[in-house]
């Protein structure tokens, strides 16, 4: 870590705020926002939160869904255990994910999945759009019909195509910004709401989520 991103990071309203208040991470904030302008987790909601790591969505998700809720944080990385929280060691990706989480097992599929900068921006961008599509691809599979997904994708020109995509499997599709999001940064979230697939999770059922191996 560099110097002058260090001393950016401490000056950092979003960095202190999580510091200060056990978050695991600043992102913690953007989840929030989205949740209170989208109503994404209404209490009881079943959540699965893909690329987990290190786990401040998740504890967010966990706090807003509540007792009668459930939350599975998925990631190749290990994540310290959060109560309330199942971690399942996979990658998004992999086709087996589906049947291990649980298949149309969840009300919200969330990814802040961000792939590793190069530097190039038309290579970041193409792969947060391929890790985009990773996670609806587990989204189409994971939820419940009216289900909501929520994913995080490097603004540009491919942008547009994803959307479609996400919009031939759900009623309604937002881009938006969250406050916690660098002003600096092309990073952007679509949330897809009104799952139009056919599959019906049994009255009381939760997901077969423990943890496992990497895949």
């Amino acid at each position: 870590m560099s110097r002058r991103f260090a001393a950016e990071r401490h000056k950092d309203p979003f960095y202190r705020a999580a510091q200060r208040e056990g978050l695991r991470s600043r992102a913690a904030f953007k989840l929030a926002h989205l949740d209170t302008r989208f109503h994404l987790l209404p209490r009881g909601a079943r959540v699965l939160d893909l690329g987990a790591a290190p786990g401040g969505w998740s504890l967010v998700a966990r706090d807003r869904v509540g007792p009668k809720g459930w939350v599975v944080a998925v990631d190749p990385r290990v994540v310290e255990p959060i109560d309330g929280v199942e971690y399942v060691r996979g990658r998004v990706g992999d086709p087996r994910l589906p049947d291990r989480v649980g298949r149309a097992s969840f009300d919200v599929v969330l990814s802040d999945m961000s792939p590793s900068i190069s530097g190039a921006y038309a290579t970041d961008h193409a792969r947060s759009v391929g890790l985009a599509r990773d996670a609806l691809v587990v989204a189409r599979e994971a939820l419940v019909r009216g289900g909501t997904f929520v994913a995080k994708v490097f603004d540009g020109d491919l942008v547009a195509g994803l959307e479609a995509e996400v919009r031939e499997a759900f009623t309604e599709v937002r881009r938006t910004k969250p406050p916690a999001s660098r002003e600096a940064s092309s990073e952007m979230y679509l949330v897809a709401r009104g799952f139009r697939g056919d599959a019906v999770r049994a009255p009381g059922s939760r997901p077969e989520a423990r943890p496992s191996p990497a895949i």
